[in-house]
């Protein structure tokens, strides 16, 4: 769930042109001007619109006058918030096509439709992600029509346009993360319809782990270039890198030789095990260099050289490793990759120049295709995971794919290792509750002193105990030894936290009383009841959930047109099971709660996702504009959150509390 209460635009099309960040700093804005004079009319734009930075940078006061002159017959009219915008976006248009006369003529540049700014992308990185997609989606029965994408063209942006595209393209880095069944698929959308598939693309993209601050739904429906790029290549990158873990690959243990080594390379991020994988070979091939990143050690495409030489000595060509000019050499290196059947993600030129995405995407494309390593795997004990482990991994996962969605400095790969200096969390906290901690006693990465990291940790604690955490017998030292159970435990209270934080700022309707779980079990029976079901949720823990009929039952409550109830199943087999619940997450995704939860914690019941889910369902909803409310909700609806009561947060209806962690 975002981290802020949203700004409502009534006009569909108009919400869609903007993200809830430039919504909220355009409507500051606006109130400054309005405070003023208490009155806000046409002839008073363009004066007053030189403190909106890309307006008062690009055109003048004069220029600003004579056309909103041209575009409009009465100055004198009064100016609310939904025609401010539109008349902001047409001044940043007029202002983009001023400057598009001047600037120089160039594919490598986008103007943005709410910025000025110029974006550069990368044609080299558009032809490779062009050619991926139509390798991987060509058999697609509902994009064939469109594949394949020329590359030379922007057909690329046009196909996204509708949001399928980049939907399948999630599926097939991450198979099963959006059921098909609730993708808009038909070959014309209306803007609701592309408006859903973005919503459910972006909260999905989020799900699988790519960083998405500041993108919304119309910068897809736009086409704009650097931002769609931008996704489409985090979406990749996971498909490419989803084999270099020790679960999918247990063969990279070939690469350390005791069980320590292999827990420190469990922990580290798929690039880094792609780079300690590539330097195990090349040192086979007694190559002297380290290679530390996928930029500058590589250009001279030496590495390249001898490492597939290592791995396909059958296709070695003496001469790769003689000339002297580097583009020769990648050139040798690339007819070298073809012989041996592995894909191009890039040309000699983006060796050369060392493009680090491309060579990144080109060695995990190698290490797809042939690893070189052992088809004798070891057998490691602690790989051998039991049920409560691989509830944590899931767990561990979720809480990981929240963090990084909120935009903090450095994106985690592991909870466990990258949380334990305390920094991380610090800033999380301070998204949560903003101003809560203390910077002057902080220590920002590196940190080299130990008891730093523990000074740190201390003020989360601090901190946690504040909020009201449950928090016996956790010191910040046990943040920073990376115990566990506690981090998880302490995670899950934050996580907890900052959901019913969100609920408690609708103010409109908890008149900003504390909001607990009870309030929230009560909320989702209260509008399944109101529906005209008789399915009740007994608790966060309650079996009978595993079918997802509740959950379907609230997402049509919420909104009746969301559930297509010739695709649900009886739930009365696993399979079925899966099928409900797979089905859920689309459709929350779809309406546009931003979830981190899997099929399976739906089918098992986990508490902890069950309460997440239910509480995005409803602030979702609670978002939602009064008048649209009315057409689903009856009046005992408002009355259930009139009686929110005061108390501190109810563990008993999620039964989630610390001793449930540390007693698992």
């Amino acid at each position: 769930m975002a981290g802020y209460v949203g700004v409502f635009v009534s006009d569909p099309w108009l919400q869609s042109q903007f993200t809830q960040v430039e919504l909220r700093r355009l409507k500051s804005h606006f109130n400054a001007m309005k405070r003023e004079n208490g009155s806000l009319k046409l002839t008073d734009l363009p004066s007053k619109m030189a403190i909106i930075k890309h307006v008062g940078e690009n055109l003048t006061e004069q220029e600003r006058e004579s056309f909103l002159r041209d575009s409009y017959k009465n100055l004198e009219e009064d100016v609310d918030f939904e025609l401010f915008l539109q008349v902001y976006l047409k001044i940043q248009a007029h202002a983009a096509a001023r400057m598009g006369n001047t600037a120089k003529s160039s594919s490598a540049f986008v103007k943005s439709a709410t910025s000025t700014l110029l974006h550069t992308i990368s044609e080299s990185e558009k032809a490779s992600y062009v050619a991926h997609i139509n390798s991987y989606l060509a058999d697609d029965e509902f994009l064939k029509k469109y594949l394949p994408i020329d590359p030379l063209t922007n057909d690329l942006f046009e196909v996204s346009k509708d949001g399928v595209l980049i939907c399948k393209l999630i599926n097939v880095a991450v198979p099963g993360t959006i059921d098909e069944r609730a993708i808009n698929m038909k070959r014309m959308l209306n803007p609701w319809e592309r408006n859903e598939n973005h919503t459910l693309c972006l909260n999905s993209a989020k799900a699988i782990g790519c960083t998405l601050v500041n993108i919304g739904t119309q910068d897809f429906i736009e086409g704009r270039r650097h931002l769609v790029l931008g996704v489409i290549s985090q979406i990749i990158k996971i498909q490419l890198l989803a084999d270099l873990n020790l679960k999918k690959t247990p063969q990279l243990l070939e690469l350390v030789d005791d069980n320590k080594d292999a827990e420190e390379l469990m922990s580290l991020p798929p690039e880094k095990i792609l780079l300690r994988w590539m330097n195990f070979q090349l040192k086979k091939a007694k190559y002297e260099k380290i290679v530390t990143n996928f930029s500058s050690d590589i250009k001279d495409a030496e590495a390249y050289a001898h490492l597939l030489n290592v791995l396909a000595p059958e296709y070695i060509n003496p001469t790769t490793l003689t000339v002297k000019e580097h583009l020769e050499r990648a050139k040798l290196v690339l007819e070298h990759a073809d012989r041996m059947g592995c894909k191009r993600y890039l040309t000699a030129k983006d060796i050369v120049e060392g493009s680090p995405n491309l060579n990144l995407a080109f060695v995990a494309h190698i290490f797809q295709h042939r690893n070189g390593l052992s088809t004798q795997t070891k057998q490691i004990s602690f790989l051998e995971i039991s049920p409560d482990e691989a509830q944590m991994s899931r767990e561990e996962r979720a809480f990981r794919f929240w963090i990084n969605s909120l935009g903090n400095s450095s994106y985690i790969d592991n909870v466990f290792e990258d949380l334990r200096n305390g920094w991380l969390l610090l800033e999380t906290l301070d998204k949560v509750s903003p101003g809560i901690v203390n910077w002057k006693i902080a220590t920002k990465p590196p940190i080299k002193m130990p008891f730093r990291k523990v000074e740190n940790c201390n003020q989360v604690v601090k901190i946690g105990k504040q909020l009201k955490f449950s928090l016996v017998n956790i010191a910040g030292n046990d943040i920073v030894q990376g115990n566990k159970k506690l981090i998880l435990a302490y995670l899950w209270q934050l996580m907890r936290c900052n959901m019913l934080q969100l609920l408690k700022n609708l103010r409109f309707h908890s008149n900003g009383k504390e909001i607990t779980d009870a309030d929230i079990l009560e909320w989702s029976n209260s509008k399944v009841r109101n529906s005209g079901s008789k399915s009740r949720m007994a608790g966060f823990k309650d079996k009978s959930l595993s079918d997802g009929i509740f959950f379907l039952e609230l997402l049509s409550a919420v909104h009746p047109r969301a559930v297509n109830w010739s695709l649900v199943t009886k739930g009365g087999t696993e399979e079925q099971k899966k099928m409900n619940a797979t089905y859920i997450i689309s459709i929350a995704r779809k309406l546009g709660c931003s979830i981190f939860l899997l099929p399976e914690d739906l089918i098992e019941v986990n508490q902890k996702m069950m309460l997440t889910l239910t509480a995005s369902i409803m602030y979702w909803h609670l978002k939602q504009p009064m008048e649209d409310q009315t057409c689903t909700s009856s009046d005992s609806d408002s009355s259930s959150m009139d009686t929110i009561s005061t108390s501190t947060l109810d563990d008993t209806a999620s039964e989630c509390s610390m001793d449930d962690n540390s007693n698992r």
